[in-house]
C-alpha cells in the first residue's frame, strides 16, 4: 500500500487513514468527524475546480476543503 495525502486520491478510491497530522483545534475538528486512523473510506466525487472533496465514511459522505485534506495521510488500497 502506498502513503498518500487525501487531497491526491482520484474518485473512487478506497483507502485506510493512516495519520493525522493536524494539531490543535483544526486536528480536534478532523478526528471530532470520524477521521481517526484505522478507518476506511472511499472517494465519493470532486467538485468541478478539484475543491472539496467529498468521501464516503463510516455510511455517512463527508466534503473536506482541500486545505483539510492535506493533513490526513491514507494507505491507497487500491487505484482509482
Amino acid at each position: 500500500m502506498t502513503l498518500v495525502p487525501l487531497r491526491k486520491m482520484s474518485a473512487g478510491q478506497k483507502g485506510i487513514i493512516a495519520k493525522v497530522k493536524a494539531s490543535g483545534e483544526l486536528g480536534r475538528r478532523i478526528r471530532d468527524m470520524g477521521l481517526v486512523p484505522g478507518t476506511t473510506f472511499q472517494v465519493q466525487g470532486r467538485a468541478p475546480l478539484k475543491d472539496p472533496v467529498a468521501i464516503r465514511i463510516r455510511n455517512f459522505t463527508l466534503s473536506l476543503r482541500n486545505s483539510e485534506a492535506d493533513y490526513i495521510e491514507v494507505e491507497v488500497e487500491e487505484p482509482a
